[in-house]
C-alpha cells in the first residue's frame, strides 16, 4: 500500500476576527492563496506538479463563495490546470481535506496534493452560511425542543465533567501561556508565514495571543451566551462559559503539502511525518462537541497504537470544556496535550484550523524527537475527526 507523507505545513499568523483587526483588511482569497504560493516556493515545485487543491472553508458566502478553493489557486498564480475544490465539515473541515488528500494518495489518486483551511471571521461572520435559512421538518420532528449553539453545548459539557469555572479559566490562562512561551522559544518560526495586512504593515505574530492573560483576569469575564429564553430552558446551568475561556474568533489559512512517498523521493523532498491512521465520527448533536472522545477511542483501536503511545495531543480548544472533557474521560497526560497552547490562544479561524492543529503537531514531534502524535477536534452538529501522524 502507498504511504502519504506531509512534506511541509504552513500558516498565516492569526488575526482578531472582527472590525480592525490585523488580518481584516485581507481579502480571504488573498490569505489562501499566501499559503499556496510559499508551499512552492518552500518545496521548489513548479504548480503543474498539482493534482488537486482541497481547501476547508466552513462559511462559504460573500467573499468565501464561488468555490473559494479555485478562487485562492487562480490567486496565487497556479497553473489553470489546476483544479481545487472547497470543503466543509464545520470546524474539521482543513483536517478533513487532509484526510481526503492522503487517502486519495494512498489510494492512487494522486502523487502531489494541497490540503488546506481558510476563514476569514471579521470579512464572513460565523453563521452567515445559515442567514435567512429555516430548520427542516424532519429536524424539527427529530428535534422538537431544538438544537442550540455550540456555546451551549459547551455548557452542557462543563456541567455533565462538572467542571468549575476556576478549571476553565486556568487552563485558558495557561493555553496562553504555553503558546506565548512557544513563540519566545522560536517554535512556530518554521510554520508561520508573515502577510501585509490591510494597512500595508507585516503581521508576523498571532495577534490573538495575549502573554499576560491570568486565571484571575479571566475571572472578571460574564458569560457569553446566557439569555433569559436559554436559562429558562437550562435552569441547572452555571453559565460558565466566556469569551475568556473560548476560542476567539480568527483571520487565518493554512496549508499542507502532502505526496506519495515515492514522489516525494523522486523530487528529492524530505518528508516529515506519514499518515499512520484516520478515523471520523458522528456523535450527539446537543452536545456537539464531544465527537473527540469516541473519535479518538475509535483511532486507536484501528491503529493498535495506545494512549501511551503517542507523544503529543492536538486537541481542538473550541471552549476549555471541550479538551477537559476529553482528557478527563481518556485520562490522557495532561503535559501531552496542546503542549504549545491551543485555539483559546492562537485562534481558531474555524475552516483553517485542521491543517494548522495539523502542522503544530509536526513541529512539535520535530522538537521533541516524538514519533507519533495524534490531532483531533469537535464539528458543528456533532462530529469529530482524528488523524495519527509518525514523525520521519
Amino acid at each position: 500500500m502507498r504511504s502519504a507523507v506531509i512534506v511541509d505545513v504552513v500558516r498565516t499568523p492569526s488575526g482578531r476576527g472582527k472590525p480592525g483587526g490585523a488580518l481584516s483588511g485581507v481579502h480571504p482569497v488573498d490569505l489562501a492563496a499566501g499559503v499556496l504560493t510559499a508551499l512552492l516556493e518552500r518545496s521548489g515545485l513548479e504548480s503543474t506538479r498539482i493534482d488537486d487543491v482541497l481547501m476547508g472553508c466552513v462559511s462559504q458566502v460573500a467573499d468565501q463563495s464561488l468555490n473559494i478553493a479555485r478562487q485562492a489557486v487562480l490567486a496565487a498564480g497556479f497553473a489553470e490546470s489546476v483544479p481545487a475544490v472547497t470543503i466543509d465539515r464545520q470546524c474539521g473541515s482543513s483536517q478533513q481535506a487532509a484526510h481526503f488528500a492522503a487517502q486519495g494518495v494512498i489510494a492512487g489518486a494522486y502523487d502531489i496534493v494541497i490540503a488546506a483551511g481558510v476563514e476569514s471571521m471579521s470579512r464572513v461572520p460565523l453563521g452567515s452560511s445559515a442567514h435567512g435559512g429555516t430548520v427542516s421538518q424532519g429536524v424539527s420532528r427529530r428535534y422538537p425542543d431544538g438544537l442550540v449553539n455550540q456555546g451551549v453545548s459547551a455548557e452542557l459539557i462543563a456541567q455533565r465533567w462538572g467542571f468549575s469555572r476556576e478549571e476553565l479559566d486556568a487552563f485558558s490562562a495557561e493555553s496562553h501561556r504555553r503558546a506565548a512561551d512557544a513563540w519566545t522559544r522560536g517554535r512556530f518560526d518554521t510554520q508561520v508565514i508573515p502577510v501585509l495586512g490591510g494597512d500595508g504593515e507585516a503581521v508576523a505574530f498571532d495577534e490573538t495571543v495575549r502573554p499576560g492573560t491570568t486565571a484571575e483576569a479571566l475571572a472578571g469575564l460574564g458569560p457569553a451566551f446566557r439569555t433569559d429564553a436559554l436559562a429558562e430552558r437550562f435552569p441547572d446551568l452555571d453559565w460558565r462559559i466566556t469569551a475568556g475561556n473560548s476560542s476567539p474568533l480568527t483571520d487565518a489559512a493554512s496549508a499542507a503539502l502532502i505526496m506519495s512517498e515515492e514522489k516525494a523521493a523522486e523530487l528529492g523532498l524530505t518528508p516529515r511525518a506519514r499518515f499512520h491512521s484516520f478515523a471520523v465520527v458522528g456523535d450527539d448533536p446537543m452536545m456537539m462537541l464531544t465527537g473527540p472522545i469516541p473519535a479518538t477511542r475509535r483511532i486507536l483501536e484501528r491503529s493498535g497504537l495506545s494512549l501511551d503511545d503517542l507523544d503529543a495531543y492536538e486537541v481542538n480548544e473550541a471552549f476549555a470544556s471541550v479538551p477537559l472533557a476529553w482528557q478527563r474521560e481518556l485520562d490522557a497526560d495532561p503535559d501531552k496535550l496542546n503542549p504549545w497552547g491551543g485555539a483559546i490562544a492562537l485562534g481558531h479561524a474555524v475552516g483553517a484550523s485542521g491543517t494548522r492543529l495539523l502542522g503544530t503537531l509536526v513541529a512539535h514531534l520535530e522538537a521533541t524527537g516524538g514519533r507519533y502524535g495524534l490531532q483531533t477536534m469537535c464539528e458543528g452538529g456533532g462530529m469529530a475527526n482524528a488523524t495519527i501522524i509518525e514523525r520521519l
